[in-house]
């Protein structure tokens, strides 16, 4: 089987470089990327579609053109008081906080939002569930989502700086008779 994972095209976010809000929407090259993107998903095959509830993400599925199920198990970590902010501006507004992060990256709860490792274990109970169910499917996602289900191959969670996924990117993961692998990445 493949889970195929899609990127949300370019956000108004992304271009300011800042922990994306959930109702940012996609800059006019977000809607360009995952046109690009709907053309190379025709080289793959799939029986269901699942999308993240964030506004980047379900005007990403839109622009695909294709039938879906919103997913919140699939929606970014929640940058909680950091939302907003650019590296710089959560480190002075909020310095305990990011020390703290900084400190302990995978297990800190951001106030008001989520730890890293609290995403991986909610994305990780639907991965198992979409493998006892073992049929292709797309996922319109995020980079978090897609980089921590790469750890999820592993099993390693604190892999989660080890990969990338550009905007409007295809990532698969297979899985053949319980073994999973990363088959394409950020293509």
């Amino acid at each position: 089987m493949d889970i195929i994972m899609i990127r949300h095209g370019e956000s108004e976010d992304n271009m300011k470089k800042v922990f994306s809000a959930a109702d940012t929407r996609l800059s006019e090259n977000g809607i360009q990327q995952i046109k690009n993107t709907r053309e190379k998903l025709k080289d793959y095959k799939f029986s269901k579609v699942y999308y993240s509830p964030l506004r980047r993400t379900v005007e990403t599925h839109k622009h695909l053109e294709l039938e879906g199920i919103e997913e919140s198990r699939i929606q970014e970590l929640n940058f909680g008081i950091f939302t907003g902010m650019n590296f710089k501006e959560y480190t002075e507004k909020h310095p305990e906080e990011s020390q703290a992060w900084t400190d302990d990256v995978f297990n800190y709860q951001i106030p008001e939002g989520e730890s890293i490792i609290g995403v991986y274990n909610r994305l990780k109970t639907f991965l198992d569930e979409l493998v006892e169910k073992n049929e292709d499917v797309v996922l319109v996602t995020h980079d978090g989502i897609i980089k921590l289900a790469c750890c999820w191959v592993f099993d390693k969670p604190d892999y989660f700086f080890k990969f990338k996924a550009d905007n409007g990117s295809i990532t698969v993961i297979k899985i053949n008779d319980g073994d999973k692998y990363i088959n394409n990445l950020n293509i």
